[in-house]
């Protein structure tokens, strides 16, 4: 069985750690920072042994320098994002593997929010690491990519076992719901969800991980019909 451990650092960033009991080993996705990620190891007498990062951004990546001089980890990314993260000992694209122990990730090019944006799915463990390019109730700003993209990339995440757990990089959950609710009034499940979205955050709790299952279910993204539909929807909150 794998372990996966949620780590809060700067304003609302989430960084997970991924262990495999079995063979000891340990991966850090998206470290931002270093000193919260190897505390949170070193509290459970972890060792980081891997890095997976999903795209570039310094509030993904800013954490490797040091957590590679700590551990010698081996930090692993997108090949079509290697010239900007120059701390990556193996580039990976559509269809390359990765490993923690015995248990497997498939990497995943979703290109939108950044142009080589990948995403890891352990299939065998019903997991899915996405960076910044699916939220709970939302989708990644399109930085350097298109609609046309997030739109493949939510149809894509669509067909995925409903049970398959969602691990985003942001809290953005109450946000992106409110928003949601703006465009799916009447959608029943997308209030009973925000209702318990909005106690948790008043108890000051995360309301990720999510599931594929409650994204299609609640997300206007992934629910979005057309690219021009989703576009407009991306457009409306960004001007939120």
């Amino acid at each position: 069985m794998l372990e996966v451990v949620r780590i809060p650092v700067l304003k609302d960033n989430y960084v997970w750690l991924l262990h495999d009991d079995a063979s000891g080993e340990t991966v850090a996705v998206d470290p931002a920072v270093a000193e919260p990620v190897l505390d949170a190891a070193s509290a459970r007498g972890w060792t980081i042994s891997q890095i997976w990062n999903t795209h570039w951004h310094g509030d993904h990546v800013g954490g490797n320098e040091a957590i590679k001089a700590a551990t010698g980890c081996a930090i692993t990314g997108p090949a079509a994002e290697a010239g900007k993260i120059g701390t990556l000992d193996r580039t990976v694209s559509e269809g390359d593997r990765v490993r923690i122990g015995g248990h497997e990730a498939l990497v995943m090019d979703v290109p939108a929010h950044t142009a080589g944006h990948i995403a890891y799915h352990l299939a065998g463990d019903h997991i899915l690491f996405v960076g910044d390019t699916l939220f709970a109730m939302g989708c990644g700003r399109l930085f350097e990519g298109t609609a046309e993209q997030m739109f493949a990339n939510m149809k894509r995440f669509s067909e995925l076992p409903d049970d398959t757990v969602v691990y985003c990089a942001h809290e953005y959950t109450q946000s992106n719901g409110r928003f949601a609710l703006g465009v799916e009034p009447d959608n029943a499940v997308l209030r009973a969800r925000m209702a318990q979205v909005e106690a948790a955050r008043e108890r000051g709790e995360a309301t990720v991980p999510t599931t594929i299952g409650q994204e299609r279910a609640t997300n206007v993204f992934m629910r979005a019909r057309t690219v021009a539909e989703l576009a407009e929807r991306r457009a409306a909150k960004d001007a939120a």
